[in-house]
């Protein structure tokens, strides 16, 4: 069977030494019904930063501190409103029980330093204000060796006296930070999608901003974490992770503009979706920077706080499922011009990458993906592709005929960050390209799958309806059909392996047996491509169906008999041919089996391989690891129930597709929560067996 290459490498590497949280963009009000926005999302403010801070109090373990990146307040300097505002906060972060780090924004101490700013620039008053109420604006501190810098990003520019004394102090404190790890915090992004981009409402101006990303690029630099933009993004610069945040209380909806669907409530401005706060896991080598989404939950004064924070985080990182995966059909790191439709932004378009598919993969650990050939020609999304291998994801690249010269030579530059190239050929096509497909391997190392393309009219015709589609890759009869054919084309260094075609209808442990048997015969891997849809003009819907599915292929991929799993598609469909639910709506929220296959990846990260144990069936899947017995329940809950009913009462069990999901109950605790209206919804279940 062909060897996989590092599928122990670990991007982080030792222990963990310890953890903290970083929320941004509370935009706390001057009262609990009073907002000085005209949006009705911001009377929502208060109540989600209560809320917030109480989940971040209760965390467990506990958290070292907790940063927040600026804009505590929503009334700006300016405003009569702005101290009420301040108290309010105050009362509110009184909530938490382990230090707070606080970093000004520009609701804090005023707007960058631009004549045409609508509101208050950042001034000497402003400043004595905030640093009355909070302290220094910029000022460092240690954790177990390593370095936290607070920025004012707010003074970059301005001219005041104090722009000098805090460049004049981060260098001091940088060259003084050899062999210390740094951690930088800010609220304005030095940049959206360039360096070299034009200033706007959203970015760090020149000449400043050359000086940050200078610092940013120093050999110290681990981090630098952002605000202000209230939505997700990601970069590097040198070997540092630029991060901007998310907010706790509401979306800039200018950015909607990446959703190819409806903004939302409020016009994308309360897609609750998209808020929430960073766990930051810092070890002995390496962090991983986790969102934990808050859904817009809320709490009302004098209320006990929802205990529904996620305690289940994942990340590619620190993931142990290294053979499932799923097929991006859609742009991932597409570049969309954002228009100017007034307020700050009246001026031209500014071009930012969406990042929230980037986001999803890496919130549910995913380690490998498919993508068209395309994606790994574009510099670009290379570019982002990269910066996903250095997370441990590897990408199979798929190629319409024989790969060309160009997308060989730039698989094998890319390295172990691309596992494989996918080739799509009819039979024929395959047999006269034997010879080219045996020099590519030979010469570039790089390994082949083959995926069939069926051609004539075989099967295509069913009454009177004629299925007018390219279907790709083997069935399971097909394979096994063929494997005689398939063993010479493995033998003779043709191919590596072979992409199967599984429709929904089929039982996924019976097809992972079956092809586990066709890999030892033939001595290769096989790439299952688990199809959501059914007709080509039928929607696929039930969400917790294919959360099942996904569950199934998690558990059956670590079994290592050779098949690796591959769902397609990632994103919905929705408009064009068989339109199918998937793992993330289009505005790139997570459905329910991004939420199993996160919980999967946070409750099994070590590396070593699932035991299967008898009894496996469509319904349930027992296994053991870590000498632990486990059984993957996925039955509709009255038949789920019934399985697990017979099982001890204090026996551990998961919700993997629960809204929210703690850290596992006993099984005698998880049956009293369930109301009878609830007993025909699909469920999936993972319990402890011991």
């Amino acid at each position: 069977m062909p060897e996989v290459p590092n599928e122990n490498r670990q991007p982080v590497s030792g222990r963990l030494l310890f953890s903290f949280f970083v929320i941004a963009d509370t935009h706390v009000n001057e009262g609990e019904n009073a907002s000085t926005s005209p949006y009705r999302t911001n009377l929502e403010a208060n109540p989600r930063a209560r809320q917030v801070f109480a989940e971040l109090a209760a965390a467990r373990p506990r958290a070292r501190f907790v940063v927040h990146l600026g804009d505590m307040v929503h009334p700006v300097p300016a405003l009569s409103e702005h101290k009420a505002a301040i108290e309010q906060f105050r009362s509110l972060a009184a909530l938490l029980d382990v230090p707070l780090r606080l970093t000004p924004g520009n609701h804090d101490v005023g707007d960058k330093s631009i004549e045409w700013m609508p509101a208050g620039r950042v001034c000497e008053d402003y400043l004595a204000t905030y640093r009355e109420a909070f302290g220094p604006d910029y000022y460092g501190f240690e954790e177990d060796g390593v370095l936290f810098i607070v920025l004012n990003s707010l003074l970059l520019n301005s001219g005041l006296p104090d722009e000098a004394r805090q460049r004049i102090w981060v260098e001091r404190q940088l060259d003084g930070a050899a062999g210390k790890r740094v951690f930088l915090f800010m609220h304005y992004p030095p940049f959206l999608l360039s360096p070299d981009e034009e200033g706007n409402y959203d970015n760090i101006d020149e000449p400043a901003r050359t000086w940050l990303l200078k610092q940013i690029g120093r050999q110290e630099m681990e981090a630098a974490f952002s605000g202000h933009v209230h939505n997700f993004w990601l970069h590097c610069r040198g070997s540092a992770k630029l991060y901007a945040m998310p907010s706790t209380a509401f979306v800039r909806q200018d950015f909607a503009e990446f959703c190819a669907s409806d903004p939302g409530p409020e016009f994308g401005r309360n897609d609750a979706g998209k808020l929430g706060y960073f766990k930051v896991d810092v070890f002995e080598g390496g962090h991983v920077a986790s969102l934990v989404r808050t859904w817009g939950r809320t709490c009302a004064p004098k209320q006990i706080p929802e205990a529904g924070t996620e305690r289940l985080i994942a990340h590619p990182s620190t993931s142990g499922f290294n053979s499932f995966g799923v097929e991006l059909r859609h742009p991932w790191a597409e570049v969309v011009q954002i228009p100017s439709t007034g307020g700050v932004q009246e001026f031209g378009r500014k071009r930012a990458r969406n990042d929230y598919t980037l986001l999803a993969l890496l919130e549910m650990g995913a380690k490998l993906s498919k993508v068209p050939d395309a994606d790994l020609l574009d510099p670009s999304t290379r570019a982002r592709m990269r910066l996903m291998a250095e997370f441990g994801h590897r990408f199979i690249a798929t190629s319409l005929g024989v790969p060309s010269d160009e997308l060989v030579s730039a698989a094998t530059e890319f390295g172990d960050g691309v596992f494989a190239l996918e080739v799509n050929l009819t039979l024929r096509e395959f047999n006269r390209a034997h010879d080219m497909l045996r020099s590519i391997q030979k010469q570039s190392g790089v390994r082949l799958y083959l995926s069939v393309i069926e051609g004539g009219l075989d099967d295509r015709v069913a009454g009177s309806t004629f299925s007018h589609a390219i279907k790709a890759g083997f069935t399971p009869e097909q394979a096994e059909r063929k494997m005689e054919f398939i063993s010479e084309a493995v033998a003779e260094g043709v191919i590596d392996g072979v992409t199967v075609r599984l429709e929904r209808s089929e039982s996924l442990p019976a097809a992972s047996h079956r092809l586990g048997a066709l890999c030892s015969k033939a001595r290769c891997r096989i790439l299952a491509s688990l199809k959501l849809h059914g007709a080509a003009a039928d929607r696929w819907t039930d969400d917790r169906e294919t959360a099942a599915r996904a569950a199934q292929a998690m558990v059956l991929s670590r079994f290592e008999n050779g098949v690796w799993f591959i769902f397609d598609t990632f994103m919905d469909v929705d408009r064009g041919f068989y339109p199918r639910n998937a793992f993330i709506d289009r505005r790139f929220n997570p459905r329910a089996a991004a939420r199993a296959c996160k919980r999967l990846s946070a409750l099994f990260p070590e590396r070593e391989p699932f035991v299967a144990s008898e009894g496996s069936s469509t319904e349930e899947i027992p296994f053991k690891h870590s000498n632990r017995k486990h059984l993957l329940v996925c039955a509709p809950r009255t038949r789920a129930v019934a399985l697990l009913e017979s099982l001890p009462g204090d026996t551990g069990v998961q919700d993997l597709i629960a809204e929210q999901s703690g850290s596992g109950s006993s099984l005698r605790n998880w049956l009293a929560k369930i109301s009878f209206s609830d007993r025909e919804k699909y469920e999936a279940v993972l319990a402890y067996l011991d």
